[in-house]
């Protein structure tokens, strides 16, 4: 499965954070929105069944997640070097910090 797919985990509750608005940009001489999701009951969302050899951006918006939070919103830019293979990009959120990393 190719593509590019996220998941939020919320690390304070222990938890999937449902609800989540999502952005995926994709840079072509400047940032074009490609994509747009809200993660479901499990934390995940499909941003793009086929990815191309690019620079992407993904953005959480958190802050109507997490109001008191300290982040109201999550950036993460990535490249995809491989298209064909999958590009899973999870989240792990608490109030006052996050972090990512490449998943499968």
């Amino acid at each position: 499965m190719a593509g590019i797919t996220t998941h939020i985990l919320d690390t304070a509750l222990g938890r999937p954070a449902a609800g989540i608005a999502i952005t995926l940009e994709i840079f072509r001489d400047h940032w074009q929105q490609v994509a747009s999701a809200v993660t479901n009951d499990d934390g995940r969302a499909r941003m793009l069944d086929v990815a191309e050899r690019a620079h992407y951006r993904i953005t959480f918006d958190v802050a109507a997640y997490n109001p008191e939070g300290f982040f109201p919103r999550v950036t993460i830019e990535f490249r995809v070097l491989e298209p064909a293979q999958h590009h899973h990009v999870p989240l792990l959120l608490s109030p006052f910090g996050y972090s990512t990393y490449r998943g499968s």
